[in-house]
């Protein structure tokens, strides 16, 4: 993460609890499982990655993507281990999210979203459950627990409990 949209710096960060899913736990509200039957936004994948990692980074006050990163999950996304979801409303982007896969791992690192229009990309993420969930995710990493990702049954987890869940070890 850079500490600011204008810094050259770029940091590791590591939270410790983390937010993640279990897919299998995934609970969308009613009202939003009606509002994805009903199509009201065309939801795409991989459609306009550049797109949704810049509006990502310009909707907010303050935000922790930086040029060199954006750049970098760009290129991530070229080599197809990041994707984009995305929600249109009359040729319009009102909302997307982004995230990157950890090849040979079942986990997906959801990075950020944005939206301009109402649910936007909550049903981004209804979209992106499934898209998951078909090629055998079994979890979805948010980093940092929220209100907003709690109604979705996100849970916090130790940062011991996130590694094994990687099945890997990170040095101190």
């Amino acid at each position: 993460m850079a500490p600011a949209r204008g810094s050259d710096e770029i940091r590791w960060y590591a939270p410790d609890p983390r937010a993640v899913l279990k897919l299998d736990e995934f609970h969308a509200p009613r009202r939003l499982v009606r509002s994805y039957r009903a199509q009201i936004y065309d939801l795409t994948i991989d459609k306009d990655f550049p797109a949704v990692i810049r509006a990502c980074a310009e909707t907010r006050d303050e935000t922790w993507l930086n040029d060199e990163l954006i750049e970098l999950y760009i290129e991530l996304h070229r080599t197809d281990y990041a994707h984009s979801i995305e929600a249109w409303h009359g040729g319009q982007l009102v909302g997307g999210l982004y995230g990157v896969t950890v090849p040979g791992r079942p986990i997906f690192c959801g990075e950020s979203m944005f939206s301009r229009a109402r649910d936007a990309s909550k049903l981004c993420l209804v979209r992106l459950i499934q898209w998951l969930r078909a090629r055998n995710f079994e979890y979805l990493d948010a980093q940092f627990q929220t209100g907003h990702l709690a109604q979705f049954n996100f849970r916090e987890i130790s940062q011991v409990q996130y590694n094994q869940l990687l099945q890997c070890e990170m040095a101190d």
